[in-house]
Protein backbone atom coordinates (compact mmCIF):
# COMPACT_ATOMS: atom_id res chain seq x y z
CA UNK A 1 0.00 0.00 0.00
CA UNK A 2 1.27 3.56 -1.34
CA UNK A 3 2.60 6.12 1.95
CA UNK A 4 -0.11 8.71 2.93
CA UNK A 5 2.71 11.58 1.98
CA UNK A 6 3.10 10.26 -1.08
CA UNK A 7 -0.89 10.45 -1.79
CA UNK A 8 -0.69 13.62 -0.50
CA UNK A 9 2.20 14.87 -2.30
CA UNK A 10 0.54 13.75 -5.61
CA UNK A 11 -2.70 15.23 -4.80
CA UNK A 12 -0.91 18.56 -4.52
CA UNK A 13 1.18 17.99 -7.83
CA UNK A 14 -2.31 17.16 -9.85
CA UNK A 15 -3.78 19.85 -8.13
CA UNK A 16 -1.15 22.25 -9.25
CA UNK A 17 -1.54 21.24 -12.90
CA UNK A 18 -5.67 20.99 -12.66
CA UNK A 19 -5.15 25.06 -11.66
CA UNK A 20 -2.44 25.63 -14.72
CA UNK A 21 -4.41 24.46 -17.38
CA UNK A 22 -7.60 26.31 -15.92
CA UNK A 23 -5.44 29.74 -15.59
CA UNK A 24 -4.16 28.74 -19.29
CA UNK A 25 -7.53 28.16 -20.57
CA UNK A 26 -8.81 31.83 -19.00
CA UNK A 27 -5.58 33.23 -20.74
CA UNK A 28 -6.35 31.97 -23.84
CA UNK A 29 -10.10 33.05 -23.76
CA UNK A 30 -9.23 36.39 -22.85
CA UNK A 31 -6.64 36.44 -25.81
CA UNK A 32 -9.35 35.75 -28.19
CA UNK A 33 -11.91 38.72 -26.64
CA UNK A 34 -9.02 40.73 -26.99
CA UNK A 35 -8.65 39.94 -30.95
CA UNK A 36 -12.37 40.23 -31.16
CA UNK A 37 -12.08 43.98 -30.12
CA UNK A 38 -9.12 44.60 -32.24
CA UNK A 39 -10.80 43.64 -34.84
CA UNK A 40 -14.15 45.38 -34.08
CA UNK A 41 -11.86 48.76 -33.80
CA UNK A 42 -10.18 47.96 -37.12
CA UNK A 43 -13.19 48.20 -38.75
CA UNK A 44 -14.90 50.83 -37.00
CA UNK A 45 -11.80 52.66 -38.17
CA UNK A 46 -11.76 51.51 -41.53
CA UNK A 47 -15.62 52.83 -42.01
CA UNK A 48 -14.95 56.09 -40.21
CA UNK A 49 -12.29 56.98 -42.76
CA UNK A 50 -14.40 55.33 -45.43
CA UNK A 51 -17.55 58.80 -44.62
CA UNK A 52 -14.55 61.12 -44.19
CA UNK A 53 -13.43 60.37 -47.93
CA UNK A 54 -17.13 60.65 -48.49
CA UNK A 55 -17.47 64.00 -46.68
CA UNK A 56 -13.81 65.55 -48.50
CA UNK A 57 -15.26 64.52 -51.75
CA UNK A 58 -18.64 66.30 -51.27
CA UNK A 59 -17.07 69.49 -50.13
CA UNK A 60 -14.79 69.09 -53.13
CA UNK A 61 -17.57 69.00 -55.61
CA UNK A 62 -19.22 71.88 -53.89
CA UNK A 63 -15.90 73.97 -54.29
Amino acid sequence: MADPILNVILSIIIGTLAAIIYSLRVLILMERRMARMDDNLASMAKRILEEEDQILASVKKKK
